[in-house]
């Protein structure tokens, strides 16, 4: 029995971090032992709650099943007894994990014949010590190990830690019990991406404006308390998993809701955000529907918008209209250059033996690749369609004029005033903006009379005050006693931020805005974050390196700098416009790692209360941008409707408890 982190057997190529929490869950856990010949040829798992959804977001059920898994089971769940069988347990280390686990597996007649233990995060010593006193249990452990694996890949370069609730449970109503909590948990999973990627980080946080002591605004802290937790669990690593990096390898940046918050809010025009903003998704799950070629009821397909569909990857980060051009584009090219869509419509001329055994043969390939084509072509409709209905085009350069300082009071008042029967939530996410922006304009009973004219009720009203709850005290106070955004309104026309010279995107009309996150990122990559806002945990640690500055890194130049223990590859944010269909294959996984190359060292970035697609969009294109991988981390990836629903709820009391967050 070994009590250790598994090591990685896959060789040396590089992987995104998606990738990689698959191969360790297939084959450091579900295939590891097996060349000792101890484990039966098929075998259980079960999971508990919160691993079931660690497993689904990196695997596939077919992924599982080819590991020899017959039969995959919930913990708590009422089980039959397969005492032929060896059995895999991975699960939180959790106490009452542990007590289904020595039911299952003690006595004369346990329900399996032997049990292999991953815990998905370390384990307490007292838990160990409670499965070794258990006498009948031990000879029938054949594995007990810490996976230290429990995040959530949302993308090849992003990751949740999945709690949805941690808006409110940090800023909102004061709970000190629920934010400790919160935190303790986030820590612990944010380090096991770490712990994976055998990845050593320099920790860097928002620090306070009011200072780091006591007299410190609590909420100001909480990027201080999760640098100090996560660097506290990370440090341990450095002993209890083999190979672990002494030294930096990487790069960690932790900052909350607090650096923009207008970026969850605004209209985003890239295909991703306008599909997940405007279109009624399930998670990714969109609901296509097929018109009947017998006039009946449409036919509905479930399609999945996801790193699989290479017509989506290619996709996602374009503006919507060059999504909309590129995809008429395919279509014309495909039906010029497919056999069977040629000899389709040729004009009732006879076809030759030849060319009805062509068309035969190009019809599985040509009716799965128009499938997903005419999928996407329907899709980009739909969102013009919604674009046209809704008038979102005078909206959304509204709400850029607002946050470069183009538009006020005087154009917020008129697009009120000439849409009083507008969509309630667009009007209130202009106000949001424009609160942002001029916060001096809510002051009072400024607020009341804007409500008044958009015809918002109380209850929508509260997103825009709750505002101030995620900011800082000091810079929110006016002489009033109002509150006052962190942004500054001497700004002319109360410019929120500044035009960037040289963007791609610049060529697309509403493509002007951008997430402050990116101006982060790139500081942080020139080594230009200013060292008493962003602080460094390291350098007040024992690191070898003493919490030095790690100077950005150039693939032409040789470094002898610390680097990853585990492989990795890098991402790519969107194929040019040469490139071809993109239908070689049904997994862009399988094909990608043709596509990347080294990079520098990684940067990851954790945004505390939920980060947006614009944010991840960046991650995307710095990596292109500064040759370095960028992973962006977050407790939850919202949608504005999402977003606005947790601001309304952060000055409610009685918030549930998770309790898929309670470890022991």
């Amino acid at each position: 029995m070994s009590f250790s982190d598994s090591e990685c057997s896959q060789g040396a190529e590089y992987k995104t971090l998606r990738l990689v929490s698959r191969d360790r869950l297939l084959y450091e856990m579900l295939q590891d032992a097996k060349a000792g010949g101890t484990r039966s040829s098929w075998k259980v798992l079960i999971m508990d709650k919160v691993t079931v959804k660690v497993m689904s977001h990196s695997c596939k059920m077919a992924d599982i099943t080819d590991q020899d898994v017959s039969l995959v089971e919930e913990l708590f769940k009422r089980r039959e007894p397969m005492p032929s069988m060896d059995v895999i347990y991975f699960m939180q280390p959790a106490r009452e994990n542990l007590v289904m686990f020595l039911s299952d597996m003690s006595g004369r007649e346990p329900l399996y014949r032997k049990a292999y233990i991953y815990f998905s995060t370390p384990v307490p010593k007292d838990l160990v010590s409670h499965i070794k006193s258990d006498s009948s249990v031990m000879p029938r452990i054949g594995a007990l190990r810490e996976m230290n694996l429990e995040y959530f890949p949302i993308d090849t370069q992003a990751f949740t830690t999945d709690q949805e609730n941690a808006l409110r449970e940090l800023f909102g109503a004061e709970n000190t019990s629920r934010a400790d909590a919160c935190l303790n948990l986030m820590a612990t999973r944010l380090a096991t991406v770490f712990a994976s990627l055998k990845e050593f980080p320099f920790v860097r946080y928002k620090a306070s404006k009011g200072g780091d002591g006591d007299n410190g605004n609590g909420r100001e802290l909480i990027p201080k308390k999760l640098a100090e937790a996560v660097w506290k669990n990370i440090t341990t690593y450095r002993s209890s998993i083999p190979k672990f990096p002494t030294a930096e390898t990487c790069e960690l940046l932790i900052v909350d809701r607090s650096i923009d918050q207008i970026a969850p809010i605004i209209h985003e025009w890239t295909y991703d955000a306008m599909c997940h903003d405007l279109l009624d998704l399930e998670g990714n799950k969109y609901v296509h529907e097929i018109p009947s070629k017998s006039g009946g009821e449409p036919e509905k397909k479930e399609v999945l918008l996801e790193d699989n569909d290479a017509l989506w990857v290619e996709l996602r980060h374009a503006h919507i209209a060059e999504a909309s051009e590129r995809l008429s584009e395919k279509m014309t090219n495909f039906v010029a250059k497919n056999k069977a869509a040629q000899l389709q419509q040729r004009d009732g001329s006879e076809l030759s033996t030849r060319d009805i055994q062509k068309m035969v043969q190009a019809l599985p390939q040509y009716n799965e690749q128009m499938e997903k084509l005419s999928i996407h072509v329907a899709i980009a409709g739909k969102l013009n369609t919604l674009i046209r209905d809704l008038d979102l085009r005078d909206l959304g350069q509204l709400e850029q004029d607002l946050v470069f300082g183009d538009a006020g009071t005087k154009e917020v008042i008129t697009y009120l005033r000439s849409n009083q029967d507008g969509s309630t939530e667009n009007k209130l996410r202009l106000l949001m903006i424009y609160c942002g922006v001029s916060p001096e304009k809510f002051e009072g009973d400024k607020a009341d009379k804007l409500m008044q004219l958009a015809k918002l009720s109380e209850a929508d009203m509260q997103s825009v005050k709750n505002m101030k709850l995620i900011e800082a005290t000091d810079s929110r106070k006016t002489s009033g006693g109002t509150f006052s955004l962190k942004f500054d309104s001497a700004k002319k026309k109360n410019a929120e931020r500044k035009d960037r010279a040289g963007d791609e995107e610049e060529g697309w009309a509403l493509s002007r805005f951008y997430p402050k996150l990116e101006e982060l990122i790139e500081q942080l990559g020139k080594g230009d974050l200013p060292k008493d806002e962003y602080q460094c945990v390291n350098t007040a640690s024992d690191s070898s390196s003493g919490g030095s500055k790690i100077p950005p890194t150039k693939p032409s130049q040789s470094t002898t700098a610390p680097h990853s223990m585990r492989s990795r590859r890098t991402a790519q944010w969107a194929k040019s416009r040469t490139s071809d269909d993109g239908y070689s294959s049904d997994s862009v996984l399988k094909t990608a790692n043709t596509d990347y190359k080294k990079m520098g060292q990684r940067i990851f970035v954790f945004i505390i209360g939920g980060a947006t697609r614009s944010e991840l969009r960046v991650c995307h294109k710095l990596t292109t941008k500064l040759r370095r991988e960028v992973v962006l981390g977050t407790t939850s990836l919202d949608d504005p409707p999402q977003y606005i629903t947790k601001l309304k709820l952060l000055s409610e009391k009685g918030l549930p408890m998770d309790n898929n967050n309670i470890f022991f």
